[in-house]
């Protein structure tokens, strides 16, 4: 009989074995408790929560709906504490942690460190190679270890390492490098497979590398693969995408000489490739085969087909392909019809999309409300603003409720047709809805208004437009922009200009716009008045202001007044318009300031973030004329001609300063000659330059006479023998 055992003495604990459980759990092992006929229970590496802490569930105050503010938002939980130990770094084995914590050691590069501590694993198998490889980024680093790996005693690289080594060399960029893998791995004795290839194709398909799709699959061909359906898809897919349609046909015909049979994918991938190209012809041939062969195409095929076509802009294309759909009894379904009739509407053709859209209505499909609206849109366009009021009444009646796109439209439709009224009513019943009517639903009745000269009501709309909390300064300088685009009405501008100065709504942008306007119609003298009208207004002028006073005074050949403007811009720290660059260097070449003009050009080309090709030109110009050789200049004038860049007065100024600084008279006054030569310069012309040639040379050998004077100390024995050259 057994004898039952001392309550004194402490449990024996059951020693790990095969039924009781596994051995001592560790950190870097993910164990279970239990044994074979046990429930197994994970071990958890969160420490023990403590009993004293509290419950904040149960501390939580219950949610009254009474006290629920809707503008206020929760205050978002506590960032958690950082894991020493990432989750992609548990995933990974021992070995593979221990080869990526020496790389990282040594700052990700490899070198005589590295190794020795790869030297301390006992051996490294083809697993934890991919290991190490999924998870690096730098293609040498990699390079470098699969290298080592492989000249490892008894080890010998699996498809697993070469697919990873792959993938690491495509996701840093490598793609070249990783389609010389099929030869690597057929000179390490191991031929590759049609999975190596299938990877590289995918990883180029994926990125849009169709050339390079196409390089894999000749070099499959070279190794004497020959592609399944699947991938055969893959490839003229890639192709066709990338737009490489004639590699994708010859393609197909490989996939014909090999006897494999098409599928749908395959017809489908052919006709929308050939839909995308634009060609017609030969995608009717390929369908015609798609039916004889297979089947005949289903409404998703069909829509597919259209939806390629009208993104490319083809309308013809897409109603033959329309046809074909109808030949074939295809019934269309909401999507066919919905992106046919919209790309009718865009490309104006209403009246067919129109013709589409009552068959809608007739075989009751269900027509979207972005239908109604590009048909809308399409008849104000057109001018048929009462077509456009029937929809609108059809879209009510169909129980839509009209957008902020559709009331825009149908109030352009009726300024045009100069129903001002009607538009303004259809305005307030927008704001009723709340839809927030924004200056595109304002600046048609605004035009109306000026054009029709009923500039009360015109002053009334910036009152409502004020009382509603819409910006009004942003929305009159949007308007005098738009109203200043037009020729015909900026003369209209400055009248509704005099009734918004009353209300107490001028700007300094409003004022910029009407400068830039009236230099534009010649008016100079207005032009300028508005600068010194805006400073009695209370109102600084910024640089926009000074850049439209610099183009002016240039005009008037005020250029030193142009250039106290430029001076106040600098003062703002602010940067001049390139306008206002080009206006300012070609009204100092006229007087003759070589320097200045080639000093603002280095200006503008370093404060300008693209400037303008003609100083560009320039500095090039000035750099050529080091060789003091007329050919060369005239090279870089014909490459002008030949981008369209017009040979104006800052170019001669290029020549004048490159050569008096750097080459001869002799040299500028043949690239003079040739350029009275081919009558790009006239005689008047080539005198005026030949002077201020002369005189920009002298004035460069006296800035080298007194350069070198004072290099060599001399300023105090001339000023003895009563020299006065240099005060």
């Amino acid at each position: 009989m057994k004898l039952p055992k001392p309550p004194n003495l402490p449990e024996k604990p059951l020693k790990p074995n095969f039924f009781h459980g596994h051995r001592k759990p560790s950190r870097n092992r993910p164990i279970v408790h239990g044994g074979l006929f046990s429930n197994r229970q994970y071990l958890s590496r969160d420490p023990p929560k403590s009993n004293s802490q509290p419950n904040p569930a149960a501390n939580r105050t219950p949610f009254d709906l009474r006290k629920w503010d809707p503008q206020s938002r929760p205050q978002p939980p506590p960032p958690p504490p950082p894991i020493s130990i990432s989750a992609a770094s548990e995933r990974l084995s021992p070995i593979a942690r221990f080869v990526l914590d020496a790389l990282r050691k040594n700052r990700n590069r490899w070198g005589p460190s590295v190794v020795s501590e790869l030297n301390k694993l006992r051996r490294v198998t083809p697993s934890t190679v991919a290991e190490v490889l999924k998870a690096g980024n730098d293609a040498a680093v990699a390079a470098k270890f699969f290298h080592w790996a492989g000249k490892q005693k008894g080890y010998r690289h699996d498809f697993a390492s070469y697919n990873a080594f792959a993938y690491c060399l495509n996701r840093t960029g490598n793609f070249r490098a990783a389609d010389q893998l099929p030869e690597l791995m057929d000179s390490q004795g191991r031929p590759p497979s049609e999975k190596q290839f299938e990877i590289l194709i995918r990883m180029h398909a994926d990125n849009k590398r169709g050339l390079r799709v196409y390089y894999v699959y000749e070099k499959m061909k070279k190794f004497g693969f020959k592609p399944s359906v699947f991938l055969y898809n893959r490839i003229m897919d890639a192709l066709m995408k990338c737009g490489y349609f004639d590699l994708g046909l010859a393609v197909y015909e490989d996939f014909k000489e090999d006897g494999l049979v098409e599928e749908r994918t395959t017809f489908m991938i052919l006709v929308k490739g050939l839909c995308k190209a634009g060609r017609i012809e030969e995608m009717l041939e390929i369908l015609q085969r798609m039916r004889d062969d297979l089947c005949k195409p289903d409404v998703f095929a069909y829509t597919a087909m259209i939806k390629t076509l009208v993104s490319e802009g083809n309308l013809d294309g897409s109603l033959r392909v329309w046809e074909e759909m109808r030949r074939d009894e295809v019934k269309p379904d909401v999507m066919a019809y919905g992106t046919l009739v919209m790309g009718l509407c865009k490309d104006g053709r209403v009246e067919r999309g129109y013709e589409l859209f009552v068959e809608m209505k007739e075989k009751e499909v269900l027509i979207d409300r972005d239908i109604y609206r590009v048909l809308i849109e399409g008849f104000v366009t057109g001018g048929k603003v009462r077509s456009a009021c029937d929809l609108w009444e059809d879209l009510v009646g169909s129980g839509y409720i009209a957008d902020l796109g559709i009331y825009n439209a149908v109030i352009k439709g009726l300024c045009t047709v100069k129903q001002v009224d009607k538009a303004y009513k259809l305005f307030q019943v927008a704001v009723e809805e709340e839809l927030e009517p924004d200056f595109e639903t304002l600046s048609p009745i605004m035009v109306a208004y000026v054009v029709m000269k009923r500039l009360t009501d015109f002053s009334d709309l910036l009152e409502r437009i004020g009382e509603m909390g819409y910006p009004v300064a942003d929305y009159l300088s949007q308007f005098f922009k738009l109203l200043c685009s037009d020729e015909e009405k900026r003369t209209m501008a400055l009248d509704v200009f005099d009734v918004v100065k009353t209300k107490g709504h001028g700007s300094v942008s409003v004022y910029n716009i009407l400068m830039d306007a009236l230099y534009k119609m010649g008016n100079i003298e207005k032009s300028v008045s508005l600068l010194s009208e805006m400073k009695d207004s209370g109102f600084e002028p910024d640089s926009s202001s000074y850049s439209t006073a610099i183009c002016c005074s240039v005009e008037k050949g005020e250029v030193q007044e142009a250039c106290l403007y430029h001076e106040k811009i600098t003062e703002m720290s602010c940067v001049p318009s390139i306008a206002a660059y080009l206006s300012l260097a070609r009204g100092l070449s006229q007087i003759g300031e070589i320097d200045a003009v080639m000093l603002l050009v280095r200006e503008c080309l370093g404060n300008v973030e693209s400037g303008p090709m003609e100083f560009k030109y320039a500095l090039r110009v000035c750099h050529v004329c080091k060789a003091s050789s007329a050919e060369k200049v005239m090279e870089v004038l014909d490459e002008m001609k030949q981008e369209g860049v017009c040979i104006s007065e800052v170019i001669y100024c290029a020549i004048i300063s490159g050569m008096a600084k750097h080459g001869t008279i002799k040299a500028a006054r043949e690239v003079f000659a040739e350029l009275k030569r081919r009558k790009v310069m006239t005689e008047a012309e080539m005198v005026v330059y030949d002077e201020m040639l002369v005189e920009q040379t002298k004035k460069k050998t006296a800035d080298l006479v007194l350069s070198g004077i004072k290099f060599f100390g001399l300023e105090s024995k001339l000023r003895a023998k009563g020299c006065r050259i240099l005060d």
